[in-house]
């Protein structure tokens, strides 16, 4: 034909038709048709899950360090966690410590449940990775962790003879506990104590041990923001590198609290009871807080002693409250202003051990009028016959100014009669966990201290403010005992010893952090 003939029919090439699929090719592995334009390497997909890993280059096995002592795992290069047994940071943990483990991505991670005395940790993984263009393969595999023992640096230092790096020495030489149970009280609630590693019971106070210097500095602080105390610091080398020139110290710091408690009988130095507002030099102090606070019960006024100005002219008391003596209140009359809680008044008083005998009375004025009623016991400090070795009261007695103004008997607070055990209080308090070291009690010495504990507890029933300072737990109690309260019932019916009111006491008790004294 020399001419195309335009109406002859055109032969279309398989490729170009409509609706036709791209070219097949066969597995070169089983033979299966596969798409020759997506394939991977002329594989059919099950040929690929066969013959591909796309979990190569990634650990099957790791070793994981946990600590015996505090229960912690290390988390390479130096840090350590704490993870409960497969836990989300335990899972965390075991995934970083694979290596390859970036260049894929992590579907599913869980744990495989293995005897816990196996020391192994199993984990299953699913992974997806790419292994050509449009071909993603998904696999999952096992990897098995060994968990070795080792000793974390503050568990090994606790085994050495260097534990600590500072101490502070808290002292208070005062034949009674009672300043530092209220201390105690004020530590527990700030929690200041939570930076040391070791508190022990030492004479005449405590010692916190710390394992940094800043630690013990930031307890002084503490110390020195709710207490009149004065601190001295001192250092120790333990060793040093002469190539490096680099010197390790111990510190040491010296607190020590001023030795006057609440309800002590104190004689001011007349130089600085005029200083501080020409206050009556014998007083009581009623409450110690940043400053020592004196009272003079004749005419309600009170004087603040800050810090700074105790230290430069010290004085101790002349009678704690070991030497209070019972009254019984005769007469009383109000008389004076009110001030606060106080009110001023005239009182005759008798000592409870005289009633019968000599039938001896005493006038006096006390700041107690609010509180006190005929038949009442008083507690106080019985000043005529005592003799006080103090050079501050001689000093009284010699001035032609404040010799007549001694009193015969000074009041301090109202005595309660309490029939019940301390055991039905509704209300606990914590304790520190503490080591009593080489001093351990003797029976005398314990029952001393469970005295002042005693003493302690009655005066936070009896004080509102020093209760507003600290913290007080609900008491678990039984059902029979839920009526027996903190308060005690008179002859008469009546409760007479201050309860506490339920509203001011805290749910949550924490057992392990209690010494409890009942």
């Amino acid at each position: 034909m020399s001419a195309m003939d335009l109406d002859a029919p055109v032969s279309i090439a398989p490729q170009f038709r409509e609706g036709q699929t791209n070219a097949t090719i066969l597995c070169c592995n089983c033979g299966a048709p596969i798409d020759g334009t997506t394939s991977a390497g002329a594989l059919c997909f099950d040929c690929v899950k066969l013959t591909v890993d796309v979990s190569q280059g990634i650990q099957r096995e790791a070793t994981l360090h946990f600590c015996r002592d505090c229960d912690r795992w290390l988390l390479p290069p130096s840090t350590w966690i704490v993870a409960a047994p497969e836990s989300r940071e335990l899972l965390a943990l075991c995934l970083k410590k694979l290596r390859g483990l970036h260049k894929v991505r992590i579907i599913d991670a869980s744990f495989i449940w293995t005897e816990p005395h196996s020391r192994r940790v199993k984990v299953k993984l699913t992974i997806q990775d790419s292994v050509s263009e449009g071909v993603v393969l998904q696999q999952a595999f096992e990897v098995e962790y060994v968990v070795a023992y080792q000793q974390c640096p503050e568990c090994a230092k606790s085994y050495t003879a260097n534990t600590w790096r500072a101490c502070v020495q808290v002292r208070q030489k005062v034949p009674h506990k009672r300043t530092f149970l209220y201390l105690e009280q004020l530590i527990l609630k700030h929690g200041a104590h939570k930076d040391s590693i070791n508190i022990k019971e030492v004479k005449d106070g405590l010692d916190f041990f710390f394992s940094a210097r800043n630690q013990a500095e930031k307890f002084v602080d503490f110390l020195n923001s709710v207490a009149p105390v004065r601190s001295k610091k001192s250092q120790e080398l333990i060793s040093m590198d002469i190539h490096t020139s680099t010197k390790s110290y111990k510190f040491t710091f010296s607190v020590e609290l001023v030795p006057i408690c609440k309800d002590d009988l104190v004689a001011i130095p007349i130089k600085l009871a005029k200083q501080v507002g020409n206050i009556s030099p014998l007083g009581i102090c009623y409450r110690v807080g940043t400053s020592v606070n004196i009272l003079d019960p004749s005419t309600l006024q009170t004087a603040d002693i800050s810090t700074p100005i105790y230290w430069r002219a010290p004085f101790t008391s002349l009678a704690d409250v070991q030497e209070l003596v019972e009254f019984i209140i005769m007469d009383i009359e109000p008389i004076g202003p009110q001030k606060g809680r106080w009110l001023l008044a005239e009182a005759t008083v008798a000592r409870a051990t005289d009633l019968g005998s000599n039938d001896t009375t005493y006038y006096t004025r006390t700041h107690l009028g609010n509180v006190l009623h005929p038949g009442d016991s008083v507690m106080g400090y019985m000043l005529t016959g005592t003799n006080f070795n103090n050079p501050q009261f001689d000093a009284l007695e010699e001035s032609n100014t404040y010799s007549s103004q001694i009193p015969d008997v000074m009041l301090v607070k109202k005595f309660y009669a309490r029939k019940k055990k301390s055991k039905n209080r509704a209300w606990r308090l914590k304790r520190m966990a503490r080591d009593e070291g080489d001093l351990l009690p003797k029976k005398a010495d314990q029952e001393r201290m469970d005295r002042d504990y005693e003493m302690f507890l009655r005066d936070v029933e009896e004080d509102a403010e020093l209760r507003q300072t600290m913290a007080l737990y609900k008491a678990k109690k039984k059902k029979e005992d839920e009526e027996a309260m903190s308060v005690v019932e008179t002859d008469d019916g009546e409760d007479e010893t201050p309860q506490i009111d339920m509203d001011e006491l805290l749910d949550e008790f924490d057992e392990l952090n209690v010494d409890d004294e009942e």
